[in-house]
């Protein structure tokens, strides 16, 4: 149960395993990594969730990257049927599947991780290569499709000293303008990052971070700043 994974509302985490990134600071990866044992059970879950009715809102869906999943048009159905409402997360990589369940109304909130500038994206999202420009050219299709989707959403990014400077912010303002909704995220170490060590800017640096990007989303916040 979380109140703050889906904003104003009490909800049931949902972890699906999988990513097809592997962003150094990840801070799930035991749900990135390939493990055998990590396996996703949709009718387990559902016979959970109906449980708890009435006691839940709904569901946030986050991972790993939950895009990967080939049945969660038909899982999301079914928690709706059970009359719950559905936030899911994504880093955007599966454009069309995203736009299915958009075109077919079953997402209710999205909030979608903007790795970086796009000149760092491929760094910070830990992809090289060709793959890495089909991968981003991927995130921008879901970024527009979810701009004209007409539904609640946030887009994010996590800001992590070492992969994301203040030098960074200007091409980063210029992917996201125009957004509903934009948060800069305070990294935090939760124990099991992915590869590396990796630490958080100091709130001075984060808000004249937000004081750049607020040229192109006016009313972008900082998330976990005390």
């Amino acid at each position: 149960m979380t109140l703050l994974d889906y904003p104003g509302h009490i909800a049931a985490t949902i972890f699906t395993p999988g990513c097809d990134l592997r962003c150094p600071f990840c801070h799930n990866s035991e749900l990135v990594l390939d493990n055998s044992e990590l396996e996703y059970y949709p009718d387990e879950v559902l016979g959970f969730l109906s449980t708890r009715t009435g006691k839940l809102d709904g569901i946030a869906i986050t991972g790993g990257e939950p895009l990967m999943q080939e049945d969660i048009g038909d899982f999301i159905k079914k928690v709706r049927e059970l009359g719950l409402k559905v936030k899911l997360d994504t880093n955007g990589t599966y454009p069309e599947r995203l736009k299915n369940l958009l075109d077919a109304g079953l997402v209710d909130y999205l909030a979608m991780d903007i790795k970086n500038c796009p000149e760092k994206w491929a760094q910070t999202a830990g992809v090289s290569g060709e793959g890495a420009k089909i991968l981003f050219e991927k995130t921008l299709k879901s970024m527009k499709y979810i701009k004209e989707s007409g539904i609640d959403y946030e887009f994010r990014t996590t800001i992590v000293k070492g992969l994301h400077e203040l030098s960074d912010m200007e091409a980063l303002g210029q992917l996201v303008q125009g957004a509903k909704r934009y948060f800069l995220q305070n990294f935090t170490d939760s124990g099991a990052i992915l590869e590396g060590s990796w630490g958080a800017h100091d709130k001075e640096t984060l808000l004249a971070m937000l004081t750049v990007i607020r040229k192109y989303v006016p009313n972008a916040e900082l998330r976990g700043v005390d």
